[in-house]
């Protein structure tokens, strides 16, 4: 078993972890330090029981929240899965689609009779 050291708020720790879980209980001491130096800042010195106590609180409020976010997203994610959302791709009215075919055949026949044109200039 490992001992890791680390520091909450103003003061030193040395906890036992088990192997290969130091770097775990590193960071989660980081995050209670984090919250702890925010109360230090705004409120100066604390005593060690409280100041843990609301890093705690602070730390648990912050997991409540995400734990709220990620039961509505998957609240969301299973309604889009039940209900996908419908793609509605627009219709072409068919008198639109017979006056742009038009317009094509038109344009066709224009390049051709602009191709025999310059065909028979002599000077091209």
């Amino acid at each position: 078993m490992a001992e890791v050291e680390f520091t909450i708020g103003h003061k030193e720790y040395r906890v036992g972890a088990q192997d290969g879980e130091e770097a775990l209980l590193k960071r989660a001491a980081q995050l209670l330090d984090g919250e702890a130096q925010e109360i230090l800042q705004q409120a100066g010195r604390v005593p060690e029981p409280r100041l843990l106590l609301l890093a705690g609180l602070m730390l648990a409020d912050h997991y409540a929240t995400l734990q709220d976010r990620a039961e509505k997203a998957e609240r969301h994610i299973t309604r889009l899965q039940s209900n996908p959302p419908r793609v509605e791709v627009p219709v072409i009215p068919s008198d639109l689609k017979e006056a742009m075919a038009e317009m094509a055949a038109r344009a066709e026949s224009l390049a051709d009779r602009l191709e025999e044109q310059r065909q028979g200039d002599p000077a091209s």
